[in-house]
């Protein structure tokens, strides 16, 4: 999996608009991505069809990866499908029973337009 990330803006242009910064983008090995489905209507036809739909995923990523945490512009290339990184991750913080590290969870979702 890869983390798409931008760097600041060096600046404007002639027009005021922004540069866009530097590709800062990296590889985040060791994740568990899983997909994430739209829950059919209760009662809806969809329901009935049972028919789901997959609209992103859920992301397990080890904590400890050095250019961690995500940042809110980051965005998430999986299988090949771009995905925004939709709301703060998750940080499941050290286990009581062994007192090891959990994982970073976040939900990619679809890029689309």
């Amino acid at each position: 999996m890869r983390i798409l990330r931008t760097g600041p803006s060096p600046g404007r242009d002639g027009r005021g608009q922004p540069l866009p910064g530097p590709d800062e983008s990296f590889d985040l090995p060791g994740c568990v991505v899983t997909p994430r489905q739209e829950s059919p209507q209760v009662g809806g036809s969809d329901q009935q069809g049972r028919d789901t739909v997959v609209v992103g995923w859920t992301v397990y990523a080890p904590p400890d990866h050095p250019k961690m945490p995500l940042r809110t512009t980051d965005r998430v290339r999986i299988r090949g499908v771009v995905c925004e990184i939709t709301g703060e991750p998750g940080d499941w913080g050290r286990s009581p029973f062994t007192g090891a590290r959990g994982p970073l969870q976040f939900a990619a979702d679809r890029v689309t337009g």
